[in-house]
């Protein structure tokens, strides 16, 4: 969408006015808001706002719309497709100061949190309290960008992602009205699902300010185990076949040789270098020691062999720490390069069938690209490891990324499980979609954000 006549130099001295200091048109600060952890070049904003409040969101917006000048929602810059770069230049909206936990209603499982509350911050806050809120994309991301994105992670195979524990929203439209997209509720069948519209809209349909989170019980217990596989179809058939079962587990990770190899490495563990299984169990003592007993019973059958477990929090922190240290386990594979990082989503039925089939093309590429997954509910990972201004190995994992969504579109699958869009994964969204849907996305947000001052350049293909 094309941006009415901006006039970025007057809104800018509008906005330092009102913000003072907190209006920052430094190059290193605006440098740092031009960019989150993808592979996408710097494209920095022509300042950065620091707001603090709902009130200062929604007069930073209205300034902003009354200027015609591009906002673009910033929390903690761990996205991976290029969400933050301000490809037309504006305001980089940054809502990390914005970071109180608002309310904690035990009795009704929920939270009302502001955006720049951080996912670690949250559960430090509940621990106390015998809650947490499970939603762990690895990163200490915001809540809000959490939101945004539709963030899910290694829990989601047991509590769902991002938009299944957003209860309701406050959200600013790009006109700097507010607006609640819903109440504490558990369900409501009144009116349009306003909550899900913007949970994944990533900036470009509004500024989100206040979250109500669904929360849950710390489980009783809880156990991980560990098991190596000869082959990648052995782990991915357990998959299959333990979530066929209906046994509840709450992480079930797969990693590559490579992805193993590599975190080892990195994080001093040690483990038979195979295709291996990571798994986590949630619940009463004698239900977590149930639910071990029956997923080394099917990776028996499938090639698992040597299947450790441990309840010691020791241990089991040590062990997903070794997960979420996956991406720095990759880029220290080659020394001065970088990841670029992807993800796709297929039915769990084809999952073997993509994995098998992206591991023969990656073994006929020179990049390396460790695998790992999220494969209890079919979403899977690749981190090219190259150099970002090698030209040939941007175009090779360029050409790689392209056959891998590829592949998932046509097993039924989704160009992104949970990265998002943003500019990365924007030219596969009609091959997914179709045009009479994008349409309709594009429908609402001519009506929503009329100006294209939100976010422009992200979510939509031209």
């Amino acid at each position: 969408m094309a941006l009415a006549i901006k006039r970025v130099d007057s809104a800018i001295e509008a906005l330092r006015n009102r913000l003072g200091e907190r209006l920052s048109t430094s190059g290193a600060v605006r440098e740092q808001h031009g960019h989150d952890e993808s592979w996408h070049p710097t494209q920095a904003p022509d300042a950065v706002a620091f707001a603090r409040s709902t009130e200062e969101v929604a007069e930073i917006v209205k300034i902003c719309a009354a200027y015609r000048t591009p906002v673009v929602p910033f929390g903690a810059g761990t996205s991976v497709e290029g969400q933050l770069q301000a490809v037309e230049g504006g305001i980089s909206l940054d809502l990390s100061q914005m970071n109180r936990i608002l309310a904690v209603n035990g009795e009704d499982l929920d939270c009302i949190v502001q955006p720049g509350v951080r996912r670690k911050q949250l559960n430090e806050h509940l621990r106390d309290s015998g809650l947490f809120f499970p939603i762990d994309p690895g990163a200490d991301a915001s809540i809000g960008g959490m939101t945004g994105t539709r963030a899910s992670g290694t829990n989601a195979v047991r509590y769902g992602t991002m938009r299944e524990n957003v209860l309701a929203l406050t959200v600013v439209l790009p006109d700097g009205r507010v607006i609640k997209t819903a109440r504490r509720a558990r369900k409501s069948s009144a009116g349009y699902d306003l909550t899900r519209l913007f949970v994944g809209s990533e900036g470009t349909l509004g500024v989100i300010v206040e979250i109500t989170l669904r929360l849950y019980g710390i489980p009783e217990a809880i156990a991980a185990a560990v098991v190596p596989f000869e082959t990648i179809a052995g782990a991915v058939d357990t998959t299959i076949l333990t979530i066929q079962s209906g046994i509840p587990v709450a992480r079930i990770e797969l990693l590559d040789e490579v992805q193993l190899d590599a975190i080892c490495r990195y994080s001093g563990i040690d483990y038979p270098i195979k295709p291996t299984l990571f798994l986590e169990f949630h619940g009463t003592e004698q239900g977590v020691r149930e639910q071990s007993a029956l997923v080394k019973a099917i990776a028996d059958e499938h090639g698992g062999g040597g299947f450790q477990w441990t309840t010691r929090p020791e241990e089991r922190s040590k062990l997903w720490q070794a997960r979420h240290d996956a991406a720095y386990a990759a880029k220290a594979l080659r020394k001065g390069c970088g990841i670029w990082a992807t993800d796709v989503c297929v039915p769990l039925s084809r999952l073997a069938e993509c994995i098998a089939e992206t591991q023969k093309d990656l073994k006929q590429s020179f990049l390396v690209a460790p695998l790992v997954g999220h494969v209890g509910d079919g979403n899977f990972h690749l981190a090219f490891v190259l150099d970002r201004d090698n030209p040939q190995e941007l175009r090779e994992a360029e050409r790689l990324n392209g056959r891998l969504v590829e592949r998932a579109l046509a097993m039924g699958g989704t160009c992104t499980g949970e990265h998002g869009v943003g500019l990365g994964k924007r030219k596969y969204l009609t091959a997914e979609h179709g045009a009479e849907t994008l349409s309709v996305m594009a429908a609402i947000k001519q009506a929503l954000d009329p100006d294209g001052i939100m976010n422009p350049g992200k979510m939509l293909p031209d």
